[in-house]
């Protein structure tokens, strides 16, 4: 049995295929993103899950395509942790951007492919090797374009008291705004990244809005003059998406992407069939 894992920080997605490629099962966790998480509570989150628990002495391997996996310590971490739990199994981690690649860029061909979720990434593949030119710092002092960037961009907007009365109004219809549960979340629980990208479905929800629309372009700018357009050499290959974000705002980053000069690739939402094709063969 092979597991196939694709996460972010928000959410893990699991799949289970046998050597001929069928699925066996589907689930989903808990994000399992290395950098804001100790080795407990990932296991807690492995543990959580039914299915995951139920077969991890069953697994062959484990193919782990993860936000935070950017760097050799933390693929190491995470490893040590699957030897333990998925004991029979051969474990690889991977950066999640190979997942992107692997779910949007057919094989052999070139592409920019970034992801724009909770978090943000962005790479150049040249067929056959991944390139990446800027190492992440994470979701505080990077990120942009991502969940977590447009959720503290309400935030500071309703806080400071620049959002639209209406906008502010319906807002505090949709969230708990009381001031020490939201420091709550951002400093004292796990992933306070994930809970301020919970904010932006509002956000695209009111992409029209003025005030919304002012964010949605200055973050997307900000993405690809400060990721994409690191790869300025590679203007005439397609600039590949996965992500929430980049799958319900398709249309704004294609004419921010134009702009300057990059044409706009496909956008999926998540890489999960890709996944199962690309290790089924």
């Amino acid at each position: 049995m092979k597991l196939l894992v694709d996460s972010g920080s928000t959410k893990a997605d699991w799949m289970a295929i046998d050597e001929n490629g069928k699925v066996l099962f589907t689930t989903q966790s808990l994000g399992l993103n290395p950098e804001v998480l100790t080795k407990e509570e990932i296991i807690q989150r492995l543990d959580d899950k039914f299915d995951i628990y139920q077969n991890k002495k069953n697994a062959t391997h484990l193919y782990f395509y993860g936000a935070g996996c950017g760097t050799d310590r933390m693929k190491i971490f995470l490893k040590e942790i699957f030897k333990d739990y998925f004991s029979n199994a051969s474990i690889t981690v991977e950066e999640d951007t190979y997942a992107a690649v692997y779910a949007t860029t057919p094989k052999n061909e070139k592409a920019i492919v970034c992801i724009l979720g909770t978090g943000s990434n962005c790479s150049y593949y040249d067929g056959e090797v991944l390139h990446q030119k800027v190492q992440s710092l994470g979701y505080i002092a990077m990120d942009d374009g991502s969940g977590n960037r447009f959720g503290r961009h309400l935030l500071r907007g309703y806080y400071f008291n620049k959002m639209p009365a209406a906008l502010a109004k319906e807002f505090e219809t949709e969230f708990n705004l009381d001031a020490d549960f939201i420091k709550n979340k951002l400093y004292k629980e796990p992933n306070p990244n994930a809970y301020l990208a919970t904010f932006a479905k509002f956000l695209i929800k009111n992409k029209d809005n003025e005030f919304c629309k002012k964010i949605i372009k200055k973050e997307l700018k900000s993405f690809v003059k400060n990721y994409v357009m690191q790869f300025e050499e590679h203007k005439d290959v397609p600039v590949n998406f996965v992500g929430s974000i980049a799958f319900y705002l398709k249309d704004e980053l294609k004419v921010v992407l134009e702009k300057y000069g990059y044409k706009m690739g496909n956008a999926l939402r998540r890489p999960a069939d890709g996944l199962i094709a690309f290790h089924s063969n």
